[in-house]
Protein backbone atom coordinates (compact mmCIF):
# COMPACT_ATOMS: atom_id res chain seq x y z
CA UNK A 1 0.00 0.00 0.00
CA UNK A 2 2.76 2.92 0.66
CA UNK A 3 4.05 2.41 -3.07
CA UNK A 4 0.34 2.49 -4.09
CA UNK A 5 0.08 5.96 -2.50
CA UNK A 6 3.25 7.00 -3.69
CA UNK A 7 2.49 6.34 -6.57
CA UNK A 8 -0.85 8.34 -6.22
CA UNK A 9 1.05 11.26 -4.84
CA UNK A 10 3.76 11.11 -7.94
CA UNK A 11 0.80 11.09 -10.37
CA UNK A 12 -0.96 14.26 -8.97
CA UNK A 13 2.15 16.00 -8.31
CA UNK A 14 3.01 15.24 -11.78
CA UNK A 15 -0.80 16.48 -12.77
CA UNK A 16 -0.55 19.74 -11.09
CA UNK A 17 3.09 20.48 -12.46
CA UNK A 18 1.57 19.68 -16.15
CA UNK A 19 -1.37 21.97 -15.51
CA UNK A 20 0.85 24.88 -14.30
CA UNK A 21 2.78 24.79 -17.22
CA UNK A 22 -0.11 24.54 -19.92
CA UNK A 23 -1.52 27.86 -18.09
CA UNK A 24 -0.30 30.57 -20.41
CA UNK A 25 0.26 33.72 -17.74
CA UNK A 26 0.13 37.52 -18.85
CA UNK A 27 3.42 38.81 -20.00
CA UNK A 28 3.23 41.34 -16.69
CA UNK A 29 3.04 38.35 -14.39
CA UNK A 30 6.67 37.78 -12.49
CA UNK A 31 8.02 36.94 -8.90
CA UNK A 32 8.38 40.09 -8.06
CA UNK A 33 4.99 41.96 -6.52
CA UNK A 34 5.16 45.53 -5.55
CA UNK A 35 2.67 46.15 -2.32
CA UNK A 36 1.00 49.87 -1.16
CA UNK A 37 -1.10 51.54 0.89
CA UNK A 38 0.30 49.31 3.92
CA UNK A 39 0.28 50.92 7.86
CA UNK A 40 3.29 52.63 8.43
CA UNK A 41 3.51 50.51 11.63
CA UNK A 42 3.47 46.97 10.05
CA UNK A 43 6.41 45.01 11.01
CA UNK A 44 8.67 42.41 8.73
CA UNK A 45 7.29 39.28 10.31
CA UNK A 46 3.33 40.35 9.64
CA UNK A 47 4.18 40.92 6.20
CA UNK A 48 5.59 37.52 5.94
CA UNK A 49 2.35 36.03 7.58
CA UNK A 50 0.17 37.64 4.74
CA UNK A 51 2.16 37.20 2.13
CA UNK A 52 3.88 33.76 3.18
CA UNK A 53 0.47 31.87 2.88
CA UNK A 54 0.68 31.70 -0.90
CA UNK A 55 3.53 30.57 -1.32
CA UNK A 56 7.59 30.60 -0.59
CA UNK A 57 8.90 33.72 -0.34
CA UNK A 58 12.58 34.77 -1.09
CA UNK A 59 13.05 38.24 -0.11
CA UNK A 60 10.43 41.04 1.35
CA UNK A 61 12.04 44.94 0.87
CA UNK A 62 10.04 47.10 3.00
CA UNK A 63 9.70 51.14 2.14
CA UNK A 64 12.00 53.26 4.60
CA UNK A 65 12.06 56.41 3.26
CA UNK A 66 9.45 59.12 3.63
CA UNK A 67 8.80 58.89 -0.61
CA UNK A 68 8.30 55.09 0.30
CA UNK A 69 6.99 54.14 3.32
CA UNK A 70 3.89 52.18 3.38
CA UNK A 71 5.36 49.91 -0.31
CA UNK A 72 7.41 46.50 -0.32
CA UNK A 73 8.29 44.50 -2.72
CA UNK A 74 7.74 40.87 -2.14
CA UNK A 75 9.81 38.68 -4.23
CA UNK A 76 8.38 34.97 -4.62
CA UNK A 77 10.45 31.54 -5.40
CA UNK A 78 7.55 30.98 -7.80
CA UNK A 79 5.65 32.72 -10.23
CA UNK A 80 2.43 31.05 -9.87
CA UNK A 81 2.44 31.98 -5.87
CA UNK A 82 3.25 35.68 -6.93
CA UNK A 83 0.47 35.39 -9.61
CA UNK A 84 -1.94 33.74 -6.54
CA UNK A 85 -1.02 36.55 -4.27
CA UNK A 86 -1.73 39.28 -6.63
CA UNK A 87 -5.06 37.46 -7.07
CA UNK A 88 -6.29 36.77 -3.55
CA UNK A 89 -4.31 40.23 -1.73
CA UNK A 90 -5.48 43.20 -4.27
CA UNK A 91 -7.99 45.56 -1.74
CA UNK A 92 -7.37 43.26 1.05
CA UNK A 93 -7.89 45.10 4.26
CA UNK A 94 -5.20 45.34 6.98
CA UNK A 95 -5.42 47.68 10.04
CA UNK A 96 -8.10 49.31 7.81
CA UNK A 97 -5.76 50.03 4.89
CA UNK A 98 -6.84 48.14 1.90
CA UNK A 99 -3.92 47.10 -0.08
CA UNK A 100 -2.79 47.82 -3.45
CA UNK A 101 -1.05 44.99 -4.76
CA UNK A 102 0.59 44.86 -8.68
CA UNK A 103 3.13 42.87 -10.63
CA UNK A 104 6.63 44.64 -10.00
CA UNK A 105 7.30 46.70 -14.08
CA UNK A 106 10.75 47.72 -14.16
CA UNK A 107 10.13 49.91 -16.84
CA UNK A 108 7.35 51.63 -15.45
CA UNK A 109 9.62 52.00 -12.29
CA UNK A 110 12.45 53.25 -14.57
CA UNK A 111 10.25 55.59 -16.15
CA UNK A 112 9.95 57.71 -12.31
CA UNK A 113 13.30 57.53 -11.32
CA UNK A 114 14.85 59.02 -14.81
CA UNK A 115 11.63 62.08 -14.25
CA UNK A 116 13.15 62.17 -10.39
CA UNK A 117 16.85 62.49 -12.37
CA UNK A 118 15.73 65.48 -14.80
CA UNK A 119 13.79 67.15 -12.70
CA UNK A 120 16.45 67.27 -9.81
CA UNK A 121 18.95 68.41 -13.28
CA UNK A 122 16.65 71.06 -14.37
CA UNK A 123 16.59 72.09 -10.52
CA UNK A 124 20.47 72.02 -10.50
CA UNK A 125 21.09 73.83 -13.85
CA UNK A 126 18.55 77.30 -12.63
CA UNK A 127 20.60 77.39 -9.95
CA UNK A 128 24.02 77.05 -11.56
CA UNK A 129 22.51 79.93 -13.90
CA UNK A 130 20.85 81.62 -11.24
CA UNK A 131 17.31 81.42 -12.59
CA UNK A 132 14.64 81.02 -10.36
CA UNK A 133 11.87 80.87 -12.44
CA UNK A 134 10.12 84.27 -11.89
CA UNK A 135 9.91 86.54 -14.46
CA UNK A 136 11.58 89.92 -13.87
CA UNK A 137 10.47 93.10 -15.80
CA UNK A 138 12.07 96.19 -16.45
Amino acid sequence: TQSTWGSIFCSVFAMSARQKANIRLPPEVNRIIYVRNLPYQITAEELYDIFGKYGAIRQIRRGTTNDTRGTAYVVYEDIYDAKNAVDHLSGFNVAGRYLIVLYYQQQKMQKKVDAKKKKEDLEKMKEKFGMDGESKTD
